[in-house]
């Protein structure tokens, strides 16, 4: 077991990783017990199937409000947060009141952004149960989707702690390993090229990443993501590195449809994508073509999905939260470690695109 401690301007909390985490829910709650008037669980029907009857005898919680919203990218949407917030309203929840997310990074944006607006903000604790949460879940960006943008509409809410139980990683299945291990691959790219070639040299199937390893690299990866939300809470500056890979990756997402490509997929391609752009353009020393590989041995798709319209691709680059003015503006690396937030023109976009597309071509 590990804890960490999160430190931002408007709150600090703990998260505590490792097996059987789930424990430590019902001790972190008592404590604030008189506080606390209500608590509500918002959860996804996959894992209610899975955990909920678990969940609630190892978290030592009988009287607790249950709201239960579809899987993935479906939950993020504005028909299910005004649900949870009828639920809200007609179990009479107020001001100290408690919301506990329990599930994916889907549910944490979510829950977190029903907690953010219900009555103008009441507390919330994140207990992740996907290796992809364990970026969502840590620094307080809370979200729902728009069919012009992901996680467009949303808040900066800490939560109070986040309870990151691995044994809950045990379920899932292969694609979501997958989709979730891609941001431990960005948060070594954008921060330590000792962190990223411990991954290279070790990771050669996603099948054998052993407990232990999983533990050290979800706590590298917290570690890493609290150092740039502990300067840059809002977004204002640094913390944009954090979505190294994901001006393409969210396009891909809107443009094929929420869920029909994981978060993972599509970073994972944006991660290549912006690998390529900052060779081309800050001169960046990296073996792109041993990095395509390496993410195809673990069983990533590597170019854009096919059906994919390059101008509205662009066009969904230019509504991504960074863009000013309509300017697209890019994280790119100037060395592995070295992230540098560019603005990149319409033009130089569009052709190196084009010649992604023709390089990197369609995987099998």
């Amino acid at each position: 077991m590990q804890q960490l401690k999160i430190v931002t301007s408007t709150n600090s909390y703990p998260v505590f990783v490792g097996g059987g985490a789930i424990h430590l829910l019902y001790e972190f709650i008592q404590k604030e017990a008189d506080n606390y008037t209500s608590v509500m669980v918002i959860t996804d029907e996959t894992v209610a199937k899975l955990h909920l009857d678990s969940f609630q005898k190892s978290a030592g919680l009988s009287r607790i409000i249950v709201k239960i919203v579809p899987s993935g990218e479906q939950a993020k949407t504005f028909p299910v947060y005004y649900d949870c917030l009828s639920a809200a309203l007609e179990n009479k929840l107020d001001r100290k009141s408690l919301i506990i997310s329990f599930g994916g990074g889907a549910v944490g944006d979510l829950a977190g952004f029903v907690a953010a607006t219900y009555m103008r903000g009441i507390r919330f604790i994140q207990v992740p149960t996907t290796i992809l949460a364990h970026d969502s879940a840590v620094g307080g960006k809370v979200a729902v989707n728009h069919p012009l943008g992901k996680n467009m509409i949303g808040a900066f809410h800490q939560p109070e702690a986040v309870i990151y139980d691995l044994d809950y990683l045990k379920t899932l299945p292969e694609r979501e390993v997958r989709s979730g291990f891609a941001e431990v691959i960005k948060h070594s790219l954008i921060s330590d090229e000792t962190f990223y070639d411990r991954l290279r040299e070790q990771i050669y199937s996603l099948d054998a990443i052993t407990e232990t390893e999983m533990l050290d690299f979800l706590t590298t990866g917290i570690s890493i993501k609290g150092s740039f939300v502990a300067k840059d809470e809002k977004e204002k500056g640094i913390r944009a590195f954090l979505n190294f890979g994901h001006t393409l990756g969210h396009a891909i997402e809107a443009e094929a449809g929420y869920g029909k490509v994981t978060h993972g997929e599509a970073v994972a391609c944006g991660m290549l994508f912006a690998l390529g752009l900052s060779k081309e353009l800050l001169g960046l020393e990296f073996h792109l073509e041993g990095f395509q590989l390496w993410l195809k041995k673990l069983g990533y798709k590597t170019s854009i999905p096919e059906g994919l319209d390059r101008e509205r691709l662009i066009e969904k680059m230019k509504q991504d939260k960074k863009s000013v003015g309509g300017t697209i503006r890019y994280v790119l690396l100037e060395k592995i470690g070295k992230p540098v937030l560019m603005e990149i023109d319409e033009k130089t976009l569009t052709a190196y695109l084009k010649k992604f597309e023709e390089e990197v071509g369609h995987d099998d």
